[in-house]
C-alpha cells in the first residue's frame, strides 16, 4: 500500500486538529507518516515498535525527510506497560491479529486515551487463523473486543483490498466511552 492509500484508508478516523497520538506496532513508520500528514504541524506521534531495526529505520527516515508532525520513534512492547503521555488518539495498523490477549491490551489502551480519545484500527477481514494472522480480528470480532474493553461501539470508516494478499481490510474508529 502506498502513502496516499494509507492516508485515504485512515483519514475518516483521524481528528483534523493537532494532537498527541501513538502509532503502536509502527514498524518502519509508514502509517506514522500517513498519520503525520493528516494531523499536521503542532502534532506529536509516538511511533512505538518492539523491533530495534524498525526503530533505527524510522530514525533514518526522519533525518532524510521529516514530516509535518513531530514523530518520536520509541522501542517498546505494546503488550507491556508503555510510558506514554495522555493521548488524543492511537493508531494500530495490522497489529491486533498478532495479540492473543486483545481485551487486556485494549483495556490498557483505554487507560492511555484522554476522555474524548480515538482508537483507529486497521485490520484484515479475516476469520480463520493463518500463520501470518494468528489471531484474526474481523470487524465483528473488533466490535466484541471493544465492548469487553469498555469502549463505545466501533464504526467502520474505510475499506480496501490489500495489494500484497488480496484480502479485504477495514479501518475502524473506536471512541472512548464518556465517563
Amino acid at each position: 500500500m502506498n502513502h496516499n492509500e494509507m492516508v485515504a484508508l485512515i483519514k475518516d478516523g483521524v481528528a483534523e486538529a493537532p494532537g498527541v497520538w501513538a502509532d503502536l506496532g509502527a514498524g518502519t513508520g509508514n502509517f506514522s507518516w500517513a498519520l503525520a500528514e493528516l494531523l499536521g504541524a503542532g502534532s506529536t506521534i509516538y511511533a512505538v515498535d518492539r523491533d530495534g531495526k524498525a526503530i533505527a529505520a524510522q530514525r533514518a527516515r526522519l533525518e532524510a525527510s521529516p514530516p509535518l508532525a513531530t514523530i518520536i520513534p520509541q522501542q517498546g512492547d505494546l503488550t507491556q506497560k508503555m510510558r506514554l503521555p495522555p493521548l488524543d488518539g492511537i493508531l494500530m495498523a495490522n497489529v491486533l491479529h498478532f495479540i492473543r490477549e486483545r481485551v487486556q491490551l485494549l483495556r490498557q489502551l483505554h487507560g492511555l486515551l484522554r476522555t474524548d480519545g480515538r482508537l483507529v484500527v486497521v485490520e484484515y477481514e479475516q476469520h480463520l487463523p493463518v500463520p501470518w494472522i494468528p489471531f484474526p480480528t474481523p470487524y465483528e470480532r473488533l466490535e466484541e473486543l471493544c465492548r469487553a474493553a469498555d469502549f463505545a461501539p466501533a464504526t467502520q470508516v474505510g475499506t480496501r483490498r490489500s495489494p500484497s494478499s488480496g484480502r479485504s481490510m477495514y479501518c475502524a474508529l473506536v471512541r472512548k466511552k464518556e465517563a
